[in-house]
Order: C-alpha cells, then structure tokens, then sequence
C-alpha cells in the first residue's frame, strides 16, 4: 500500500454504474457514473467502463498507484468472482466479472454482493461503526441485504447468503424478478413503490399528482415528493411499504438478535413517511424477547458511498 495509495470501488446497480477511487483515508478523491444497460454483452460493458475510469486513474498517477479493484454487484459470489443469473442486470447466466476487470486493468479484482459492500462500508464509516451484528438493507432496483453477525460478513457455504429481498411476504403475490411469487423486493424496491402506487391509484379515486405521470415512467422518487407535499394517496403508499418492511425485519430478528437494522438507497429518502409505520409495524409484529433491543437506521453514508467504500476495503 505504500507505492500503491489508492484502490477502486465499484457499486454495480441495476441501473447505474459508480466507481471510486478511493484513497488511505477513505475518501473517494474521484468518480464517475456509467450506466449499466445498452451494453449487449459483459464484454462490451466493461471496455466502456475502463474507458471512462482511466482518465480519472491517469489524474491519480496511473495504474501504478492502485493496488487493486472491489466490486459490489447483484448475486455476486465473493468465492468465485462471478455474477450469477442476477434478475436486475442486462446479462444472464454466470458472469466471469472480476477476471474481465482485472484483464482489462492488470490488477487484483474481488467481487461481493452489492449489499454485502454496503454493509461492509457502513461498518468501517457509518451507521454501523462499532457494532458486530446488523443487517444493511439496499432499496433500489432490487432489494439487498447484507449480513454482519459477531464482527463477520455472513457468506454461507458458497457465497449467496443473505438473500432476504427474496423472502416471501405475500405468498402467492406479485411476480418477483427471481422467479418466485410475493417477494419482498417485489413490494418494497423502487419500482415495487411504484407499482403499489399504480395499485392504489386504481383501486382509489381520490385526486393525486401521481395521476398526472404516466404510469410506466412513475418512479419511487415521484412517490417520495408527492407524499412531502402532501398527496394523501402517496403518504398511504409509503405507509404500506414501511409496514411491510418493519413486519419482515421482524421475522429477521428470529434469527439473528440484530443490534440495528440500517436502510440505505433512494426509497429511504422518502424519511420519516416511510421509516414510522416501519418502526411502529417492527416493534409490532417482534417477539417480546426481542421488544425494544434493535434500532432502526437510515444510513450515514450518502448515495452510492457504502457500496464504494465497502467494495474499496475488499481491495485492500
């Protein structure tokens, strides 16, 4: 580390692309966005992103000075360096993601989970600093969780624990990206916000701003703006996913006793309109045992911040 003071952070989403380099001191000295569709193939995808992360390598002093890459990605495995059949990414089937990057850029790539990266970011810099056992839960295109339980990511027998996005909360409810029906990530991702909005303003024919959007361009960020001025029917739809969140952080509590459980990504913006009802539907639906013992946190680290900084520390 001494010749080689800075290492790359990248959190791979559904929908963009951010890399950090990212120095000693953990702070992200440059960035740069790519976005992650319009690429055919992962081939193809990563000579677009080598293309525009090696300007900002040459203003840190060149290859020379990086001692090596971390990745955070959809159903990355952090054995293999691969990206398997993830829902949310334009390429299917297994993805040989750290050895493309670390061909295309001649140093160490390591692959995790992007939730995993979060977490493991919001540990060493955020909400999580000094606790052993947490969960982070990523709101984006997807529903993430990593799991840190006595100081240690939980990685299971082959790289894939922590999959509680794709737990069931509704049984045979909504499609989910996964395959399966009546998922968590399917009511309480961005776009499931969207669509319990779409949901309601059908059911519902009260006035709202939402209505003015078309429908397949409404997002969670619409949601989130509508209910801070006060549309009534979006205040309506963040409180039903904040409950459906809190009751399922519940039922995590099982089995783990989690000190805290810490929300990161856009739908987290929304605040308090979405994080009371969770909280009031956790304390709710807990065992009494548990009754009062885990915090419910919005993360300290802003934007795509965790996900960099926690990828950065795989580097090292």
């Amino acid at each position: 580390m001494e010749n080689k003071p800075y290492v790359i952070g990248l959190d791979l989403g559904g929908t963009n692309s951010v890399f950090g380099i990212v120095d000693r001191e953990a702070r992200i000295v440059e960035r740069v966005s790519v976005p992650t569709p319009g690429h055919d193939t992962a081939e193809l995808y990563v000579k677009d992103c080598v293309s525009k992360l090696l300007p900002l390598v040459d203003r840190v002093g060149g290859l020379s000075c990086i001692q090596g890459m971390g990745i955070g990605a959809p159903n990355a495995n952090f054995y293999t360096g691969e990206i398997l059949y993830a829902p949310n990414l334009p390429w299917k089937g297994r993805v040989p993601l750290a050895k493309l990057f670390e061909t295309a850029l001649g140093v160490p790539v390591v692959m995790t989970n992007d939730a995993n990266a979060a977490a493991l970011g919001e540990m060493a810099y955020g909400a999580a600093k000094g606790m052993k056992n947490f969960i982070e839960i990523t709101l984006g295109t997807g529903v993430g969780s990593g799991i840190v339980i006595n100081g240690e990511m939980v990685y299971g027998c082959d790289g894939f624990a922590g999959e509680l996005g794709h737990t069931t909360i509704v049984p045979g409810g909504r499609e989910c990206g996964c395959g399966r029906k009546g998922c968590l990530e399917a009511y309480c991702s961005g776009p499931g916000v969207a669509r319990t909005a779409l949901e309601l303003m059908a059911e519902r024919r009260m006035d709202s701003p939402l209505r003015n959007i078309t429908p397949s361009s409404l997002m969670s960020k619409d949601v989130s703006i509508a209910a801070s001025e006060g549309d009534v029917l979006a205040q309506e739809v963040l409180r039903i996913t904040g409950r459906r969140l809190g009751e399922a952080c519940a039922n995590f509590m099982n089995f783990c006793s989690m000190e805290a459980f810490i929300f990161f990504g856009g739908p987290v913006k929304a605040g308090e309109a979405l994080m009371a009802p969770l909280r009031e539907a956790f304390e709710e639906s807990v065992l009494p045992i548990y009754k009062g013992k885990a915090k419910i946190l919005v993360s300290q680290l802003k934007d795509s911040d965790a996900a960099i900084l926690g990828a950065a520390a795989l580097a090292l």
